[in-house]
């Protein structure tokens, strides 16, 4: 007889659990930032270290098809494999506006890197595959992860909505990816707090 053993840090959570509630957040202190320099000078000294609570990306400053990489370096992170898009097709709705953030040229991937260390990671997500959402911290160890379990394509009889909040949680993130293996998904109002 094979006796197995479950860690806890492998249990999957699953996106009924209240601590994926937006509300939970508890955010106190947030700015939506701009991509485009000639807008709104960001009211913050990221050099100084006086960063505000949160901070959310809304993409919506982006062009359509746009490649984004450091339009948001002043703000404290830079994207990698990162395309600006405004969904044609219905079943990837964005969550707030038009524009959304897809994984590209290389498809299932994208990647975020913090200028300075950040505590929390969220964004809402659409994908065709399972989505892993993974933290590291400055040496490129694991933190820690999150799952969206399946396909949450609108118009589909997925049992997980589409624009699904996927977060996570830990002390000193410097980078985050999502991954849909073999996979489509998209990405907004992603937010990253101290």
């Amino acid at each position: 007889m094979v006796k197995q053993a479950t860690l806890q840090s492998n249990k999957v959570p699953r996106i009924e659990d209240p601590k994926f509630a937006p509300d939970n957040f508890n955010i106190q202190n947030q700015i939506t930032a701009s991509s485009r320099r000639d807008r709104i000078k960001p009211p913050i000294d990221l050099t100084k270290g006086s960063i505000p609570t949160c901070i959310c990306l809304d993409f919506e400053d982006l062009k359509c098809f746009e490649v984004v990489e450091r339009q948001y370096e002043r703000w404290g992170v830079i994207f990698q494999n990162s395309l600006a898009i405004q969904p044609s097709n219905p079943a990837f709705p964005s969550y707030s506006g038009l524009t959304v953030l897809m994984g590209a040229p290389k498809s299932g991937f994208l990647e975020a890197s913090f200028l300075h260390p950040v505590n929390s990671v969220s964004a809402f997500v659409t994908s065709s595959q399972r989505l892993v959402l993974s933290a590291y911290d400055r040496d490129r160890q694991l933190l820690g992860q999150t799952v969206l379990p399946g396909a949450n394509l609108a118009n589909s009889d997925s049992a997980v909505s589409p624009n699904t909040l996927l977060s996570i949680t830990a002390n000193n993130i410097y980078t985050v990816t999502f991954c849909a293996f073999d996979g489509q998904f998209v990405l907004d109002d992603f937010r990253f707090c101290l």
